[in-house]
């Protein structure tokens, strides 16, 4: 009976680190798909669109994210933009557009999101650009025309904002510096404000999430599969990989450092960054700061979603910037 029980016990002891074992793999190769882009090839569909088959292909052999590229011409769209090449850290090198508007203009530098590169900012840039604002769009570390082909999810692309700010002080001018980013971007300009101690005039921030882990959760969620203890798993690989503590990258965290007006977007649909893991990074900044629904919106576009509702909240963010600098006051929701 005693050697009956010794064998279950083994047995039992070695399925479960077959199984540990089995979703370590899985979970490194799977952060590392997220994280590093092919070269070619198409790229998954996205979670909600995928049949059963594909989602248990996904769960198997991970996603395929192909390099950001930019099919755009400048010659094809205006305004007039000029290609501008941005220093960034270790030999990295970064890509940008930018559009002048006088040197009393405000600069709005862009940031974009996961798996996009600057091209995907052209509306918002040219809203800008209408209303007055120098524009400047920066392809990240790995998408466009920048150099590596990878991505940290807004960890180290905060360091290519650092790089973009120091570049556009250095080199451009303008009576104001606003940073806006979307999604990633965001993540990456809250960062940087924290982690690097940029000063820009304000923050305009569409999309985010409150924690890197929260953000993994979501795509499980959406293809419904239970994300414990696959997004944990998938954290701290991809954290690992990419040399840094993927459970402390939260821009709830960051955002406690912000000391400008910040503008938030939000759409209330959105399942990759739930309103309410937003909310929660609004919460935690301490200076004025305002909330902007979209009903209905997911995780897009806001101005092509709602391009009247998004230049009525901006352009009321941008002029209350010409009001008053006081960052004490004034910290509820606007509502549109």
């Amino acid at each position: 009976m005693k050697k009956k029980t010794r064998r279950l016990l083994v047995t039992a002891v070695l399925v479960l680190t077959l199984v540990f074992l089995s979703l370590n793999a899985l979970a490194y190769m799977h952060a590392y798909s997220m994280t590093h882009f092919s070269s070619d090839g198409p790229r998954t569909g996205a979670p909600e669109t995928l049949s059963l088959g594909e989602r248990i292909a996904v769960l198997l052999t991970g996603v395929r994210v192909p390099r950001p590229r930019s099919r755009v011409s400048l010659a094809d769209i205006e305004p007039r933009y000029t290609t501008v090449v941005i220093p960034s850290s270790e030999a990295i090198t970064l890509s940008g557009w930018y559009a002048g508007n006088g040197h009393g203009a405000p600069l709005v530098i862009l940031f974009h999101g996961y798996a996009a590169e600057k091209s995907a900012m052209l509306k918002e840039a040219s809203a800008f650009h209408e209303r007055g604002c120098s524009v400047l769009l920066v392809d990240f570390r790995g998408s466009g025309e920048s150099s590596e082909s990878y991505t940290t999810v807004g960890f180290l692309e905060s360091e290519d904002v650092e790089a973009a700010v120091r570049y556009a002080k250095d080199n451009l001018p303008s009576s104001r510096l606003v940073l806006f980013g979307q999604s990633m971007g965001a993540a990456a300009v809250l960062r940087a404000v924290h982690e690097s101690k940029i000063k820009p005039d304000a923050i305009i921030v569409e999309s985010t999430f409150d924690r890197l882990l929260n953000a993994i959760r979501s795509r499980f969620l959406m293809i419904g599969v239970p994300p414990f203890p696959s997004a944990e798993l998938i954290a701290f690989w991809g954290g690992l990989q990419a040399g840094f503590n993927g459970f402390a990258h939260n821009p709830a965290t960051y955002a406690r450092s912000v000391s400008c007006p910040i503008l938030f977007l939000h759409g209330t649909d959105d399942r990759k960054a739930n309103i309410d893991k937003g909310r929660l990074v609004f919460n935690a900044v301490h200076a004025k700061k305002y909330f902007v629904e979209f009903e209905g919106a997911g995780h897009e576009s806001l101005i092509a979603y709602d391009r009247d509702k998004w230049k009525a909240a901006i352009n009321e963010f941008m002029q209350s910037l010409s009001v008053t600098s006081d960052t004490t006051h004034n910290r509820q929701a606007l509502q549109y």
